[in-house]
C-alpha cells in the first residue's frame, strides 16, 4: 500500500510514495552497519562541527521546514517555526555538553585504577510519530549521532515528506553516508527491521499499542528499548495559586499543538474553593482560542493530523456524555473540509468510565472538582498513565507533597510542562520507560564499560599508581 502525504486541513494528497521494498531495506541496514564501523572513530570533535552546521540550517530554512510541517500534518505554522529553533538548541546543547556527558568517570578501587567509559550500541531503530514530525526525531537524533551511533528513522506514515527532509537535512550538515537513513515503511515491515541481527536497539515514541507491539519484540530479542507513549497529564490548581495566571496557562496547556501532544495538560483537578471561578474562567478562554487554516498568521488551534484521530476524538466525547459527562463548551466536530474539531471542556466524567482512563488526543479537557490537597493527588494518580504533570500552589507544604507523591516522570510547579535537551524526559507505567534528553537521554543507547586496570604489573606513576587515561584519550572520544 502506498505511504500517503495528505494535507489534514483540506484532506487533499500532496504526494505519494512506495514503501521500500525488503531488499531495499536490508541494503539500507547494510549501509549503517558499515558506517557504525567507521563513524565511531570520527572524533567527538568532528561530530560536533557536523551538528552545529546541521543547528545552523534548521535555522536558515526555518520557513521552509515549518511550512513543511504545516501542509503535512496541520501544526499551526507560528508553532511549527518554534519547532523547528527548537530543533536547532537541541543540536547545539548535544554539541556543547557531549564531551562532558561522555567523559570517562574514575572510581576509586584501591589499590586499582577504574573507570567507566562510554560506548556506542550501533544501529537504533527510531519509531517515531507524526505529532512533532521534526523534533520528535531531533532530539532522539542529536544525542545518539553525537555519541557514535547511527539510525534508520521508520516515521509516522503521514509524514513521509518530513522524513525524508531530516535524511537531507542530516547529510548536508556533514555527517557520513549512511549514518541517519529514512526507511519509508508499512508498520507490519517494522518487526522485520527490528529482527535483524544488526540493530542493535529500538526507541519508539508514539501509541501504547505500538510500545507495546515494540517493546514485546524487542525483550523476547533482548535489544535496549525505550518507549515514550501516551500520556494523561493532570492540571491541579489549589486555593493558594495565582489563578489569573494557572487559567491563562491551562488554556495553553490544553490546546498545545491543537492538544496533540502527550505532554499537553489533559485532565483539570481543582479545589473546591476556586473550582466555580476556574470553570468560567477556563471555558471563556477555550472558547476564545482561535481556530482555522493553519498557514494563517494567528491561527491557535488547526486541524487534527489524520481524519483518524478527529474520528476516534469524537467517540471519545460522545462517549464521555452518554457516561454522564457535562459538555460546557465545544463538543463537536467542525462541519467543512479538513480535521477541525471544536475546542471542548466537558466537566464530571465518572470515574467508573472507560473514557476517564484514556488519553484525549485533541483540544479536549476534563474538569474535575476536588475537596483538598489529598483527594487531588488521588485523582491525579487515577490514571494507567504516568508522564508529567502541572500543579499550581504557592504553599511550600503542598509544593513538597506534589513533588514527592505525584507519579509521573516529571512536575512542573506553577509552570507549563515543556520537553527541554538539559532536562531528562518520559514516564512511569504505561507512558513507557527509559528517557530522552539531558545526559540520561544520550546514555540510554551507551554501554557503561567498566575497566578495572590492576596495580600489579602496570605501569606506574610516579606516586605509584597506574597512569589515569584523561578524556581525550578515553576510547569513547576517539
Amino acid at each position: 500500500m502506498a505511504i500517503e502525504s495528505i494535507n489534514p486541513a483540506t484532506n487533499k494528497l500532496l504526494r505519494r510514495f512506495e514503501p521500500l521494498t525488503e531488499e531495499v531495506a536490508c541494503q539500507k541496514i547494510a549501509l549503517a552497519a558499515d558506517a557504525f564501523s567507521s563513524y565511531a572513530s570520527v572524533p567527538l570533535d568532528h561530530r560536533a562541527l557536523c551538528m552545529r552546521k546541521l543547528a545552523s540550517i534548521l535555522e536558515n530554512e526555518t520557513e521552509d521546514f515549518a511550512t513543511l510541517i504545516t501542509l503535512e500534518m496541520g501544526k499551526p505554522l507560528d508553532a511549527a517555526r518554534l519547532e523547528i529553533l527548537k530543533c536547532a538548541d537541541a543540536c547545539r546543547y548535544y554539541a556543547d555538553h557531549a564531551a562532558r556527558i561522555l567523559a570517562p568517570e574514575s572510581i576509586p578501587t584501591e589499590p586499582n585504577y577504574s573507570y567507566v567509559r562510554w560506548d556506542p550500541l550501533g544501529v537504533v531503530l527510531a519509531v517515531m510519530p507524526w505529532n512533532f514530525p521534526f523534533w520528535q526525531v531531533f532530539r532522539f537524533l542529536a544525542p545518539a549521532l553525537m555519541a557514535g551511533n547511527v539510525a534508520l528513522l521508520k516515521h509516522a506514515s503521514n509524514v513521509p515528506q518530513c522524513a525524508l527532509a531530516i535524511e537531507s537535512l542530516v547529510r548536508r550538515a556533514g555527517f557520513p553516508r549512511g549514518t541517519f537513513q529514512t526507511l519509508l515503511l508499512e508498520v507490519n515491515q517494522v518487526e522485520t527491521i527490528l529482527g535483524d541481527e544488526r540493530i542493535a536497539a529500538v526507541t519508539v515514541t508514539g501509541s501504547e499499542t505500538a510500545g507495546r507491539a515494540i517493546g514485546a519484540q524487542a525483550g523476547w530479542l533482548i535489544k535496549k528499548s525505550v518507549l515514550e507513549l501516551g500520556g494523561s497529564d493532570p492540571f491541579i490548581v489549589m486555593p493558594s495559586a495565582d489563578l489569573d495566571l494557572a487559567i491563562e496557562t491551562a488554556v495553553r496547556a490544553r490546546c498545545v499543538n491543537s492538544g496533540q501532544s502527550c505532554i499537553a495538560a489533559k485532565r483539570f483537578i481543582v479545589a473546591d474553593e476556586i473550582y466555580d471561578a476556574f470553570e468560567s474562567r477556563f471555558v471563556k478562554g477555550m472558547e476564545a482560542v482561535s481556530v482555522g487554516d493553519p498557514m494563517k498568521e494567528g491561527t491557535e488551534i488547526g486541524p487534527l493530523a489524520t481524519v483518524r484521530a478527529v474520528e476516534e476524538l469524537d467517540k471519545q466525547v460522545k462517549a464521555a456524555s452518554r457516561a454522564g459527562g457535562r459538555i460546557l463548551t465545544g463538543g463537536e466536530r467542525m462541519l467543512g473540509d479538513g480535521n477541525y474539531f471544536e475546542p471542548t471542556v466537558i466537566t464530571g466524567v465518572p470515574r467508573n468510565s472507560a473514557v476517564y482512563r484514556e488519553e484525549l488526543f485533541g483540544p479536549v479537557a476534563m474538569l474535575f472538582r476536588v475537596r483538598d490537597l489529598n483527594e487531588a493527588i488521588e485523582v491525579a494518580n487515577d490514571t494507567p498513565f504516568g508522564l508529567s504533570a502541572s500543579a499550581w500552589t504557592r504553599d511550600p507544604a503542598e509544593q513538597q507533597r506534589l513533588v514527592s507523591e505525584l507519579q509521573c516522570g516529571a512536575v512542573f510547579l506553577n509552570a507549563m510542562v515543556a520537553s527541554d535537551p538539559r532536562l531528562p524526559f518520559g514516564g512511569i507505567k504505561r507512558s513507557g520507560y527509559g528517557r530522552e534528553l539531558s545526559a540520561a537521554g544520550m546514555r540510554e543507547f551507551l554501554n557503561a564499560k567498566t575497566v578495572v586496570i590492576s596495580s600489579a604489573g602496570s605501569a606506574n606513576d610516579a606516586a605509584g599508581k597506574p597512569s589515569m587515561l584523561s578524556a581525550t584519550d578515553a576510547p569513547v572520544l576517539r
